[in-house]
């Protein structure tokens, strides 16, 4: 964080300081809410939950080096009292951002939010020191602590930004105000929650109004959602995708044997060429995303194009591609999955997998709703048509809608399977996979499928498969 005095936190957050004898201390380090990372300058932020309190863990954290304890209590050590934790790290954030001479980026979307964001990053740490949202920890905690990072060196803040209803974005852009607005898709993610995809196109679009004039929107030209959103905004549109009418389009797309994606990149600067480390074409939409505003920033398209095919991947359990030593190969991309990530993981697996034998170890889809049924059916039947070789449906009711799309699209139970847990679909592999397989495992978070993913890698070296 940008170095503040206690008193000036105080002042900012509207708190009551207790035991601190000097209040010009400074913090200069990190403001955390984990116990575990409080180390010396640091701001400890005190979070009372139902299990923990982290008020208990004052003590402990100043004897870390922390300066003071921002809570709701006093705390027996150095402290800022507040009423409301949450508010003053919102308040804290919005100050901070305020006084940084950063450019603030911003995107949302329904899919490929987490690795587009590590693209951006990735590119824009080229030009000058760049902070970003770690993992997707994108809420109304995540992402203040993440603005709070950043320091007087940082030139580029890159935040992710989620949301679970109206209003969500709206609030986040009040404590982060963005100077490039990003919108990548209005997919079925969270569709249960929000009700359809006009009210998720609705609280996505608070992104781009929030957007100064002088500011840019960067949006998805391929996304008819996503291309009306420029209505909403009185600041610069750009447009990316593979449409003609896209600022910032992709030509020539096409797939390496082993699944990545290479096209021709092409900027209002000019025009050059990329073939990226990730896997799936579904990646070239990000990576045009990306491009997209590192050319708002200044960056040239042989800039561009140089970042992204050296980009890799950052947050874990995403499209990661291991190799075990007996040729099987295992995409773990277990972190979460909506319809339209979870078709774009099958495609890169039939990608990956040409003229191999392909696994599809799949779970539910969490929070459609009354699309629920439809859209497992739809990617149950999806998995045959791409000739996936076997497909592994893991877990209950939605699960048994997978496999019997599969089945009703032609598996006649030869190609799919529906088993009971994460341990049945291992036992399964074990006795099944052969050398030079390509296993996809892929569901949402609740799942925790990368237990199965986790315990194939674990066999390549030991010959045996548990699940944990």
């Amino acid at each position: 964080m940008i170095a503040l005095s206690l008193a000036e936190i105080a002042e900012v957050v509207g708190g009551q300081t207790h035991d601190i004898p000097d209040p010009t201390v400074q913090v200069t380090g990190p403001v955390v809410r984990d116990s575990r990372e409080a180390g010396p300058g640091s701001l400890f932020v005190a979070f009372a939950g139902e299990r923990v309190d982290g008020h208990d863990f004052a003590a402990a954290v100043v004897e870390a080096g922390a300066v003071a304890v921002l809570g709701t209590r006093p705390v027996g050590v150095p402290a800022i009292v507040v009423d409301d934790v949450q508010t003053a790290l919102g308040t804290l954030a919005r100050h901070v951002v305020r006084r940084l001479g950063a450019a603030l980026v911003a995107l949302t979307g329904s899919a490929g939010k987490t690795s587009t964001k590590d693209l951006i990053a990735q590119v824009l740490q080229r030009k000058a020191p760049t902070v970003f949202t770690p993992g997707s920890l994108n809420n109304e905690i995540g992402l203040p602590l993440t603005a709070l990072s950043a320091t007087e060196e940082t030139r580029f803040l890159v935040l992710e930004m989620g949301a679970r209803g109206i209003g969500h974005i709206s609030y986040l852009t009040s404590l982060t105000p963005p100077k490039i607005g990003l919108v990548l898709n209005v997919g079925s993610a969270h569709i249960g929650e929000f009700g359809g995809r006009e009210q998720i196109a609705q609280a996505k679009g608070e992104l781009v109004e929030s957007l100064p004039e002088d500011g840019t929107a960067v949006l998805n030209a391929d996304d008819p959602y996503v291309r009306a959103m420029a209505s909403r905004t009185k600041a610069k549109v750009i447009f990316f995708g593979e449409s003609d009418e896209a600022d910032v389009r992709a030509e020539n797309v096409r797939l390496t044997d082993t699944g990545q994606p290479a096209f021709r990149l092409h900027t209002p600067s000019g025009a050059s060429d990329v073939t990226m480390r990730l896997y799936g074409e579904h990646h070239v939409s990000n990576a045009l995303a990306a491009a997209a505003v590192a050319h708002e920033l200044g960056m040239s398209a042989d800039e561009i194009a140089v970042a992204l095919s050296e980009a890799g991947s950052l947050s874990r359990w995403r499209m990661e591609v291991t190799e075990r030593p007996d040729g099987v190969t295992v995409v773990n991309d277990a972190y979460n999955a909506n319809p339209e990530s979870m078709k774009a993981a099958l495609r890169a697996l039939a990608a990956i997998g040409k003229g191999r034998r392909t696994w599809a170890v799949l779970g539910k889809m969490a929070e459609l709703g009354d699309e629920a049924l439809a859209e497992h059916d739809a990617v149950g039947r999806l998995a045959v048509r791409l000739n996936v070789s076997k497909l592994v449906a893991v877990g209950g009711r939605e699960a048994a809608w997978l496999q019997l799309g599969a089945y009703n699209e032609g598996s006649w139970g030869e190609e799919s399977v529906h088993v009971s847990d994460a341990q049945a679909a291992v036992d399964l592999l074990r006795s099944e996979l052969r050398p030079g397989d390509v296993v996809l495992v892929k569901a949402s978070r609740s799942v925790g499928l990368e237990s199965v993913a986790q315990a194939l890698l674990e066999s390549g070296a030991e010959g045996e498969v548990s699940a944990r």
